[in-house]
């Protein structure tokens, strides 16, 4: 069992806060890169990557749920179901990812050029989710190891893998955007290579120390490895909500950004820096969400309710803390960020006031995550779903209302992320303090 102390949630958390640094790093660094070969390409693949993260979330819905169903049978006492779990995952992440790879390949081409109004645009999408998409097949190894990894605390080999593809994808998206040496220039293409290519990498690692960790030998995953049907059927009925919950939330942001590029491309690329700067101050946030899903489910299994109100204070006070030291550049300086992901003067001040405007969304995220995600590892997943769908309707009335009703000014559209991330906060709390969650088994 995991202790409750400040010390212990930030040795597991700060792992996968460096995590998602690094792949927020990365982010930055193609949007830089993107951004001097190209302002079509900058947006296009804006765009297209929230398309791909969309299809991807969907993917990490599954390993999300078998993470849950592990720290479980974990704080159970009944470890040795985590191989049978581990190889039904693996499995349902195999079918996810040719389902998503086919769709991919087919419907969503025809849907971009359908909604997209610039069509250079609109054909940049198309290339660079069809490359991308390839990185589905590698994500299904990287997810189920990382769920099993997360489910025993264990996240520094998260971090390890995390850099592998991080600093993989750096190199080769100067090499392959820009065509450096003897590889050739492949600009927008060349992104979307260099990051499925990144993932490759980052499966050979986490395989390679998955198949010699200690942990995994004695709870003989890959001895005792096995798919049965009942595990199946379970890992569905708990990870369906939650794959579910990923497409709503995603596919609603995406929306978001195609009402604004039909605003324009002066908003849009103003909109696609923020977004790129917004992913990196989300990085203690989704730090925190991983470890509070494992407390949770271990602390539901071991039916000690009291320490998990005392599990969300101090991560809550965490989370704050790590945004504040993150985020403070919002407030501080915000041309510089701005100048980092695109140096067009033209839309300096106008992204940086919106930065500004949009810091005090984040830190109620912060707050409000917790008691979301306490939902999902308590395993009412089905009702962290109509939450996460309640927030996105609300959400997406007010996005459509201020940009396709009132045409309000861009730095006013953007107040919408306060809408959603009350509505969130709101709901969780409200159904943790009045609904029966905590005799829930899975």
């Amino acid at each position: 069992m995991l202790e409750i102390s400040y010390s212990r949630i930030l040795r597991m958390s700060i792992p996968l806060m460096a995590s998602s640094f690094i792949q927020s790093i990365v982010m930055i660094t193609d949007s830089a890169f993107l951004s001097r070969y190209g302002t079509i390409d900058f947006d296009a693949a804006g765009n297209a990557g929230m398309i791909y993260v969309t299809l991807f979330v969907i993917l990490m819905g599954m390993s999300d749920g078998s993470q849950i169903l592990m720290a479980r049978r974990i704080g159970e006492n009944r470890s040795r179901r985590l191989p049978q779990l581990f190889g039904s995952a693996l499995l349902l992440n195999f079918i996810g990812a040719l389902i998503l790879f086919a769709v991919a390949q087919t419907l969503l081409p025809s849907l971009i050029s359908s909604i997209v109004h610039n069509k250079a645009i609109a054909v940049g999408e198309i290339e660079f989710v069809r490359y991308r998409s390839i990185g589905l097949f590698f994500s299904v190894g990287i997810l189920a190891i990382n769920a099993y990894f997360l489910s025993i605390g264990k996240t520094f080999l998260v971090l390890v893998g995390s850099a592998v593809i991080a600093f993989g994808n750096i190199l080769l998206d100067y090499l392959l955007i820009f065509g450096i040496g003897d590889f050739p220039e492949l600009g927008l293409r060349g992104a979307a290579l260099a990051s499925t290519l990144a993932e490759g990498l980052g499966l050979i690692f986490l395989a390679t120390a998955f198949l010699n960790n200690s942990d995994q030998k004695k709870h003989l995953i890959i001895r005792h490895l096995r798919v049965r049907k009942e595990t199946i059927l379970q890992l569905i009925k708990l990870s369906s909500p939650i794959m579910l919950q990923g497409l709503v939330a995603l596919s609603t942001w995406t929306t978001f950004f195609i009402w604004i590029e039909q605003l324009g491309t002066h908003e849009l690329t103003i909109s696609q820096v923020i977004r790129t700067i917004y992913f990196l101050t989300f990085v203690p946030i989704w730090g925190f969400a991983g470890t509070t899903k494992t407390y949770i489910s271990q602390y539901v299994g071991k039916r000690d309710f009291i320490s998990i109100k005392i599990i969300q204070r101090k991560i809550q006070l965490l989370t704050l803390f790590c945004l504040l030291i993150i985020t403070h550049g919002l407030i501080l300086y915000p041309e510089t960020l701005v100048k980092m992901i695109n140096p067009d003067q033209l839309i300096n001040k106008e992204t940086a006031d919106i930065l500004r405007f949009i810091f005090g969304s984040i830190l109620i995220f912060g707050i409000s995550s917790v008691y979301f995600q306490s939902i999902s590892g308590s395993g009412n997943t089905r009702f962290s779903f109509l939450i996460e769908l309640s927030s996105v309707l609300v959400y997406l009335v007010a996005a459509y209302l201020f940009i396709k009703v009132y045409e309000v000014s861009l730095f006013w559209v953007w107040s919408v992320e306060y809408i959603y991330f009350i509505s969130l906060g709101v709901l969780s709390y409200g159904y943790l303090r009045f609904f029966n969650w905590q005799n829930k088994e899975v």
